[in-house]
């Protein structure tokens, strides 16, 4: 009988390790969860903004180029060169600042794609993360099911390598599980 209580407590001390595992990485996952969200929205916005700025660089490509073109075809076809000197020169001012802004409008889309590009890494960590603590948590539930103390290290390997990769996010360390990524991305 008195092996009986011993394993009773034995399993009871394994259960409450499970349970304490089970609440320190759901409450880090959900901290990670509010992080990466934020993470996702800020992505978003980087995107929105390097396509709105790559959008009008096209644009102001396309402009200099119809200026370029009426320019052309003013100078060939004007009966009175005095006359058109005026719109030709309005045209080359124009086409100079275009000429100006396309630079600036292609140097800030660059810009917004590398936020972006900075932004997805820690995405990627908060992802890494979630996988892995969702995997050991499900591991230490098989642990408290089996009774078995090994199955509840190997869940707590699993949350480490989660809790880690959240600190990363958290942190903005540029530890990036490029291998895992392209696997699962």
């Amino acid at each position: 009988m008195e092996i009986e209580v011993s394993a009773e407590a034995k399993d009871k001390r394994l259960n409450r390790l499970v349970a304490i595992t089970v609440v320190v990485l759901s409450v880090f996952t959900g901290l990670c969860g509010i992080k990466d969200g934020n993470i996702v929205q800020a992505m978003q916005a980087a995107q929105a903004q390097s396509v709105d700025l790559w959008n009008e660089y096209q644009a102001t490509r396309t402009k200099r180029h119809v200026a370029e073109a009426s320019r052309q075809q003013i100078a060939l076809l004007a009966a009175d060169p005095g006359k058109a000197a005026p719109l030709l020169a309005q045209l080359d001012r124009d086409i100079a600042k275009y000429d100006a802004e396309a630079p600036k409008l292609a140097e800030q889309a660059r810009a917004a794609s590398a936020q972006y590009d900075a932004l997805n890494v820690h995405d990627d960590q908060f992802d890494a993360s979630d996988a892995a603590i969702a995997t050991a948590i499900s591991i230490a539930a098989v642990a408290s099911l089996a009774e078995t103390s090994w199955l509840l290290t190997v869940a707590w390997l699993f949350g480490g390598f989660g809790l880690f990769m959240g600190l990363c996010g958290f942190l903005g360390w540029g530890f990036h599980p490029a291998v895992l990524s392209g696997l699962l991305g």
